[in-house]
């Protein structure tokens, strides 16, 4: 009875109204997640009812957990608004793992649309604050950015005593690489639970002493309804969570008692290890923010740029930061050296020449960006991908050459830039080929489907002789006549996916798999010729980092920080490190055969070899 009247009171505003205007009365939350929504779609339609349904319940707030889009491009977001838009309760947004991964904004429509992607608001004493996840424009796990962990513990630490409710997309797990971090803010301060969504379902779990709830998503076949949400209660001592769905009785899925108690910080230590005989790594750099682009190298520095949109230089031999230059966005593009300069595309949609150097901006070129891919510059021509385009531009005189406008989405990946042809991929399921010297298309090349998500965006081809090798998010290998773009062969023999690499003599294309595992095939063969497979001892991987060789030494890494290095002629595994807890973003070789390498959580490392190697 007690529980059929408690459902009856969750819609309707009536009775909610007649309550006593305290802090006694119970908070209440309406939850959305996982919306998947893309316009004229039935998911779209069930969104309207909800929302209407919405605007007849008893709330103080709405919050949507993420993922309201499938693909996250522009058009997805402003329509998933427009309708969110007609709630009448305040209404809070923080963007999930499809909106970050796979953002023709570079993410930065959704801070236009929403404000930030971040939010903090309180109820009669109880404060809640959403922080955004990632991936952050490509594959990976989950990484909170360091400046959003100094916001939150700034927020929390600025309201003493207040009760907390976390919000993320992820459950705050290690599907989140710096979670544990996270968590260390979490527990000094009264927090009753973390709300996420991600799984689709109904969960009850608990990490470093917080309770965490994982809620359904919009559509959710099997006992909770078809369609439906969340909605939070929270008392003085208890939390409920109830599933609502449309047009059906709600009905109660957890109930138990607050535990806002602070917490101590679980007691950490970073894995020791010892330098691996004849190999030296260093740590030469930790930032204030996370990085997310590769490292660029010339002569006597080292260039990234970082998720507050700084475009740093180090110097090579120690380290030390010698410029620092401020952009309008977080950068995901590779810095480029140019002979006196060093070109940075940036998620603002410029093209920056900026003084190796001083750091000074000498000039901007206003592009086809968003700019999340990595350019290659070749014979003073920077070859540079962007939304909807592929361009080429003299890095001397700044003069745009020409530009291929044959791109249906965004462009990721580096391309391969020889004399002969320039092969890239996009995010519209195509592999391109086009003439360097006039930027003609002369074919491209489709794996058959027609979903974007499959498509061969964040991989860059390794191109062979007469052959190109790509692997994409479908998980085949597969090779390419290189003059026609059609397919030699395609195979999907290991769970190869936008790892990939060329050996030093371009006999050997490298891949690491989903399953922790390099695999080396023959790439002179006209069959697909498997010539070894290394157990890498990663475990589950997704990370795109490409492979590199450099002194008969072969690199890959993880997810999780963790680098392996195997031998070139034989495949055996010489030595694993971890180097951090979250992902590479990439490895470079310098002219001497030192490896570079940064990890998302804000390091960069130089991997080199020792005498006692040579001897």
């Amino acid at each position: 009875m007690i529980l059929a009247a408690s459902a009856a009171m969750l819609l309707g505003l009536t009775a909610y109204a007649r309550q006593a205007e305290s802090d006694e009365r119970p908070v209440r939350i309406i939850f959305l997640c996982d919306l998947h929504v893309s316009p004229e779609t039935e998911a779209a339609e069930r969104l309207r009812e909800a929302v209407a349904q919405i605007n007849r319940t008893a709330a103080d707030a709405v919050i949507v957990a993420g993922d309201l889009t499938n693909e996250g491009s522009d058009d997805e977001l402003r329509y998933v608004k427009s309708i969110l838009d007609l709630i009448a309760l305040p209404t809070y947004v923080i963007p999930g793992n499809h909106e970050d991964n796979w953002s023709q904004s570079a993410c930065r429509t959704f801070d236009a649309l929403w404000g930030r992607d971040r939010f903090a608001f309180e109820v009669r004493g109880t404060l809640f604050a959403g922080i955004n996840c990632g991936p952050y424009m490509k594959m990976g796990d989950g990484h909170v950015k360091h400046e959003d962990l100094a916001w939150l513990d700034s927020l929390l630490m600025h309201n003493p005593g207040k009760r907390v409710v976390s919000v993320n997309h992820y459950p705050l797990t290690d599907d989140i690489d710096d979670w544990e971090d996270y968590a260390d803010v979490l527990v000094r301060y009264r927090t009753a639970a973390h709300l996420c969504g991600h799984y689709h379902t109904y969960k009850r779990y608990r990490s470093a002493g917080i309770d965490g709830l994982i809620n359904r998503s919009l559509h959710m076949p099997g006992p909770y309804g078809d369609y439906g949400y969340t909605l939070i209660e929270i008392s003085r001592d208890t939390l409920r969570q109830w599933n609502v769905p449309l047009g059906e009785e709600p009905s109660i899925v957890e109930a138990f008692a607050v535990d806002d108690s602070v917490k101590p910080a679980a007691a950490r230590e970073d894995a020791a290890w010892e330098q691996p005989a004849g190999y030296s790594i260093e740590l030469l750099h930790r930032d204030e923010a996370s990085i997310f682009t590769r490292i660029g190298i010339d002569r006597r520095r080292l260039y990234f740029g970082n998720s507050l949109g700084r475009a740093k230089a180090l110097r090579k031999r120690d380290g030390r930061e010698l410029w620092s230059m401020q952009t309008d966005g977080p950068l995901f593009s590779r810095p480029a050296p140019a002979g006196r300069d060093v070109i940075v595309p940036a998620s603002d949609g410029r093209l920056l020449w900026i003084s190796a150097r001083g750091g000074r901006i000498r000039a901007e070129h206003t592009g086809r960006g968003p700019y999340v891919a990595d350019g290659v510059v070749r014979g003073g021509v920077l070859y540079q991908g962007g939304f909807k385009s592929f361009e080429a531009v003299d890095t001397r005189t700044r003069r745009l050459l020409w530009v291929y406008g044959g791109v249906g989405n965004y462009c990721q990946a580096a391309p391969s830039v020889t004399s002969r042809d320039i092969v890239f991929g996009a995010w519209d399921t195509f592999l391109h080929s086009l003439d360097p010297a006039t930027g003609k298309g002369l074919w491209r090349w489709n794996n058959g489907n027609g979903v974007r998500l499959y498509s061969p965006g964040n991989c860059s081809p390794a191109v062979i002789g007469d052959k190109v090798f790509i692997v994409a998010p479908d998980r085949f290998m597969t090779a390419i006549d290189r003059r026609t773009g059609k397919t030699v062969w395609r195979v999907k023999d290991r769970t190869v996916r936008e790892s990939l690499g060329v050996s030093a003599d371009s006999t050997t294309v490298y891949a690491r798999t989903m399953d922790g595992e390099l695999i080396a095939v023959d790439a002179t063969a006209d069959t697909y010729s498997l010539r070894w497979v290394t157990d890498l001892t990663f475990g589950y991987e997704h990370t795109p980092c490409i492979v590199i060789e450099s002194l008969g030494t072969v690199y890959a890494a993880s997810r999780r920080g963790m680098v392996a290095a195997v031998d070139a002629a034989t495949g055996r595994l010489l030595w694993v490190r971890r180097l951090g807890r979250s992902a590479v973003n990439g490895f470079e070789r310098d002219d001497d055969g030192t490896v570079y390498l940064s990890l998302i959580e804000g390091t960069v490392w130089r991997i080199s070899r020792t005498a006692a190697h040579d001897k």
